[in-house]
C-alpha cells in the first residue's frame, strides 16, 4: 500500500512544479483553479482511487506539530513593523476596517436573521457555521491562517472543501471586479468629493547581506521544537510563535524576510497536501445559499470600506487595494494596484503581508463570537 507521505511528498513536488512552470496554458489553468486548492484535491483523488482512508494516518499529528507551526512563524518573521510607517495610518485604518468587517459581519448577520431557513438549518443545523472561521482566516490571513482556524474550530472536510470551492469562485470574480475598480479611483474620488489623493512615499529598499537561509530556517526550527516541547496548547502554541515571528522580523539584523515568505509558501502547499488525505470526496456537497451568503459579506466589507475611507477623505484607490491584501493576497495585491499607480505596489505587498499575519487573529475573534452568540 503506498503511504501518505508518498502521496503527500508527490502532491508536493507536481504542485510546485506546475505553478512554476512557464506555460500559458498551466498558467491559465492557476489563475482560476490556485495550487492551495490543487494540492488539497489531488491527495483526495488519490487516495478515493486507492479505496484507502488515509484520515486517521499519523501525519495529520506531524503537520498539526511541525507543519503548520513552521509556516505560521515563517509567514509572520516575514513582516517588518518599519515599513508599515511609509503607507500612513489612514491606508492602514481603512485597511483595519475591512478587516474588522470580515471578521465580525457574518456572526452579526447570523444574529440578526436566526429564524430564516439559510440560517437556522444550512448555517447551524448543518453546521456550515464551522466554515465561516476557515473564510476569515482565507480573505485576511490567507492559507496559513485558514489551515489553522480550520483546525481550530475542527471544520469538518466536506464543509471545508466546500468552502475552499465558493472562495476560489469568489476570490476569482472579486479580482476582476477590483481591477475594474481600482481604474475608476479618480472618478470615484471626485464623486465622493475626496480632496486628499497624495500618493504616499517610496518605501526604502533593503541593503546589505542577509542572513543565510539555513539559519533563518534553523532559527525557526528550533522555534518550533521548543514549542511542541514546552507548550501543549495549539491555540497558545499558534499565538506565541506570531508573537516570536514578529520578533525575528524586526529585531535580528538582516532577518532574511523574502526566504522565510518563500518556505512559508512551500509549507502552506505541504500543509494543504496533508489535510487532502482525510477528505472524503464521497461526502462532498456545495450549497447556493451558502454562496449567496458570502457574496452579500464580501459586497458588504467593499462597501464598509468606501464609507470608512469618505470619512477619513483618503484615496478610494486604497479601499480596491485593502481589499485585494485582505481577500486576495499578497499576488493580487499589487497585481490590482499596479492598474492604478505601479509606485504604489510595494504598499499593496506591506499591506497584504500585515494581512497574513493578522489573520489568525481575527479569526479567532470570529469564533469566539460564534460560539458565544450564535452555536
Amino acid at each position: 500500500m503506498i503511504t501518505p507521505w508518498v502521496i503527500a511528498s508527490f502532491t508536493v513536488v507536481v504542485v510546485y512544479f506546475l505553478d512554476h512552470w512557464e506555460n500559458k496554458y498551466i498558467e491559465s489553468l492557476f489563475d482560476w483553479v490556485p495550487a492551495i486548492l490543487l494540492a488539497y484535491v489531488i491527495p483526495a483523488i488519490i487516495s478515493y482511487t486507492l479505496k484507502v482512508d488515509y484520515s486517521q494516518a499519523n501525519i495529520h499529528d506531524f503537520s498539526k506539530d511541525y507543519f503548520i507551526p513552521l509556516a505560521i512563524i515563517a509567514v509572520m518573521s516575514s513582516l517588518s513593523i518599519a515599513q508599515l510607517k511609509a503607507i500612513g495610518i489612514r491606508p492602514i485604518l481603512v485597511f483595519v476596517a475591512g478587516s474588522l468587517f470580515i471578521a465580525v459581519f457574518p456572526v452579526l448577520l447570523i444574529f440578526l436573521f436566526s429564524e430564516t431557513e439559510l440560517i437556522s438549518e444550512i448555517i447551524i443545523k448543518d453546521q456550515y457555521w464551522m466554515g465561516i472561521p476557515p473564510i476569515v482566516g482565507s480573505w485576511i490571513g490567507g492559507s496559513t491562517s485558514q489551515l489553522v482556524l480550520k483546525e481550530l474550530v475542527d471544520c469538518p472536510e466536506n464543509i471545508f472543501l466546500a468552502v475552499l470551492v465558493m472562495d476560489n469562485i469568489l476570490v476569482n470574480v472579486w479580482t476582476i471586479i477590483m481591477f475594474q475598480t481600482i481604474k475608476k479611483s479618480d472618478s470615484l474620488n471626485r464623486w465622493f468629493k475626496i480632496t486628499d489623493a497624495a500618493i504616499p512615499e517610496d518605501i526604502r529598499k533593503d541593503t546589505g547581506d542577509k542572513l543565510g537561509a539555513k539559519w533563518c530556517f534553523l532559527i525557526i526550527l528550533c522555534a518550533v521544537v521548543l514549542s511542541n516541547f514546552l507548550i501543549e496548547s495549539f491555540v497558545t502554541k499558534v499565538v506565541l510563535l506570531s508573537f516570536l515571528g514578529l520578533l525575528l522580523s524586526n529585531f535580528i539584523p538582516n532577518w532574511n524576510y523574502r526566504f522565510v515568505l518563500k518556505i512559508g509558501g512551500i509549507l502552506i502547499i505541504v500543509v494543504m497536501a496533508v489535510l487532502g488525505l482525510k477528505l472524503q470526496i464521497a461526502t462532498l456537497g456545495f450549497d447556493m445559499s451558502f454562496l449567496g451568503f458570502l457574496s452579500i459579506w464580501l459586497v458588504g466589507h467593499f462597501l464598509f470600506m468606501i464609507g470608512v475611507a469618505k470619512l477619513l477623505n483618503v484615496n478610494i484607490a486604497w479601499v480596491p487595494i485593502a481589499s485585494m491584501a485582505n481577500v486576495g493576497g499578497i499576488a493580487t495585491a499589487p497585481a490590482v494596484t499596479a492598474a492604478y499607480n505601479l509606485k504604489w505596489m510595494p504598499h499593496a505587498i506591506v499591506l497584504a503581508i500585515l494581512s497574513m499575519a493578522t489573520g489568525t487573529f481575527w479569526g479567532m475573534l470570529t469564533i469566539w463570537l460564534l460560539r458565544n452568540f450564535v452555536a
